[in-house]
């Protein structure tokens, strides 16, 4: 749990924790694929003027993301991004559902088949040995994400797609040279990776765990303010792991409905459609 929230301004290479196992909430700043090659111009505002974007989003697939987030989302006309993994039981078991969170407008995000994380990290001695990313290639990796994008087509019709990388592991199989192989492939499957990028003032991340809804409400009034974008990734909500309560993810929802002149919420994928329809310059540092 967050004890105080605190910024890191960087490229994420790897992270701790997974989603299955309980870890330290990070606050990151990371930054997308789409916005690598044009640097927006200081004048960006997004839709109604609001200077600052949420991005919400639940990783995994989980039970209680259609049990407690969705019907919440919904009650505040609330579009977010849901980054599944295929071979999670609760897509097999409730694969209707998540159907019609994407009809109704919420996004379906790539989060790989099999989420497959580096086992040699920190903590990582949940990792099964045929889901080791030290034993991919680079090859195997984007082979398994157009399976992924296969089947969420099968699920939404949609053709394009956002990525969030498992555990924020951008080396594959033991060997760091391969990260800029891998995000040049990246490059070509998404219209943006949540953690790459240049510009930075898209590119804080939040992954909650544990916090209040204060202590969230608190972390959105703080945020810089030449941040444009900020992402909290949530993934269980009253339930599940690496979870809030049901009561802090409610109140923040509330805020940012009763502060819409201020916060403009939608999907991630939506969002960085609109960053990316903007004139752009070459006017910030690199």
């Amino acid at each position: 749990m967050i004890k105080s929230i605190c910024f890191v301004v960087g490229l994420i290479v790897s992270l701790a924790s997974h989603a299955e196992i309980p870890s330290t909430a990070k606050t990151t700043a990371t930054t997308q694929i789409p916005v690598t090659t044009r640097i927006l111009g200081d004048t960006f505002t997004w839709p109604g003027g609001s200077k600052l974007a949420v991005s919400l989003s639940y990783d995994d697939a989980l039970n209680s993301q259609l049990d407690n987030v969705i019907p919440a989302l919904d009650k505040h006309n609330f579009k977010a991004s849901f980054y599944i993994v295929p071979n999670s039981p609760v897509m097999n078991a409730r694969l209707d559902e998540w159907r019609a969170a994407a009809n109704n407008g919420h996004e379906l995000g790539n989060h790989s088949v099999y989420h497959p994380c580096r086992a040699s990290l920190p903590n990582r001695d949940w990792v099964n040995e045929h889901h080791d990313l030290d034993h991919y290639s680079v090859a195997q990796m984007i082979e398994e994400l157009e399976v992924a994008n296969t089947f969420l087509k099968a699920i939404d019709g949609q053709s394009e797609r956002t990525y969030t990388v498992p555990c924020g592991d951008m080396v594959i199989g033991a060997d760091v040279s391969s990260r800029q192989q891998y995000l040049s492939q990246l490059n070509t499957l998404f219209i943006a990776v949540k953690g790459q990028g240049k510009d930075s003032r898209f590119s804080l991340i939040l992954y909650p765990e544990g916090q209040t809804g204060k202590k969230l409400i608190d972390y959105i009034r703080n945020i810089p303010a030449d941040t444009l974008l900020v992402n909290i990734i949530f993934h269980g909500v009253g339930g599940d792991y690496l979870s809030v309560s049901s009561e802090a993810h409610s109140e923040l929802l509330t805020f940012l409905v009763n502060n819409r002149d201020d916060y403009y919420v939608d999907s991630y994928i939506n969002l960085m459609r609109y960053a990316q329809s903007k004139p752009f310059t070459f006017n910030r540092k690199q």
